[in-house]
């Protein structure tokens, strides 16, 4: 990818700006490009996406990154890995550079076994989905080099309200489902499909905050009631032994 301009969909990392492209017949459909990654004899790792994707990489790699945690299901945590590569590829978007980088050994993680295919394929029929009926709208908020900076700093907040929502709780769903949309409306060069995934984002990081203030004063009340009641304990077996004491210095008396 040397010396070649980069974009992110729609978005140009150079000064000029470009016209978003098209998705439909007249060019190369996300989700053909993502079928064709998915029978690739070169294997499905995060190095062969990247050379598939080619100047499209920042945007597809947050589709498929944030796309397991946007999964309506209890990951327990697994998905911390895939947040955290996304956070580095947001800050790299920020920082101005126009190529993915990874650490090898994260470019040769794989996607295969039965439940990745699951998932691929199901990513690649909601991604159809919304090429059918998504189309290049609001130009004049794409092709900017500012587009970049914007773009990676929505994705680093979503991914980091993914990675520190409380594992098993699902709070970390919406949040990575509004990277995943604010990326398709950026490959797709679609304002209205961007402001979903914003809404969409907003909403589930307001929910995780909600939640969490809430869980936090129930940890805070539970604390309380029990340094308390340890309080009390101590008071009451205080209060035993001295009673103890008089017993035994009325026994002595007597």
């Amino acid at each position: 990818m040397a010396g070649r301009r980069a974009y992110v969909g729609a978005v140009s990392t150079d000064a000029a700006p470009v016209k978003p492209r098209r998705h439909g017949p007249a060019g190369q459909r996300l989700s053909d490009e993502l079928d064709r990654w998915l029978s690739s004899k070169r294997g499905r790792t995060l190095g062969t996406l990247i050379e598939a994707a080619r100047e499209k990489s920042f945007a597809v790699l947050f589709v498929v990154l944030l796309g397991v945690p946007a999964l309506p299901l209890p990951t327990g945590g697994a998905t911390h890995l895939f947040e955290v590569i996304a956070m580095l590829l947001a800050l790299q978007l920020i920082t101005g550079r126009d190529e993915v980088w990874l650490p090898s050994r994260w470019r040769n993680l794989r996607f295969d076994g039965d439940k990745a295919d699951r998932f691929i394929a199901r990513l690649i029929r909601a991604i159809r989905w919304c090429e059918r009926w998504s189309r290049p709208r609001g130009r004049l908020f794409f092709g900017h080099r500012m587009t970049n900076v914007v773009f990676g700093a929505l994705v680093l907040g979503g991914s980091v309200a993914a990675f520190v929502a409380p594992p098993f709780s699902m709070l970390d769903t919406l949040p990575a489902l509004g990277v995943v949309v604010l990326s398709l409306g950026v490959l797709f060069g679609d304002a209205i499909v961007v402001a979903v995934g914003l809404a969409v984002g907003a909403a589930g990081i307001a929910l995780l905050l909600v939640l969490g203030h809430a869980a936090l004063e129930g940890i805070q009340e539970w604390l309380a009631l029990t340094s308390t009641a340890r309080s009390a304990g101590r008071h009451d077996a205080h209060g035993q032994r001295a009673l103890m004491e008089r017993a035994r210095a009325y026994e002595l008396d007597a």
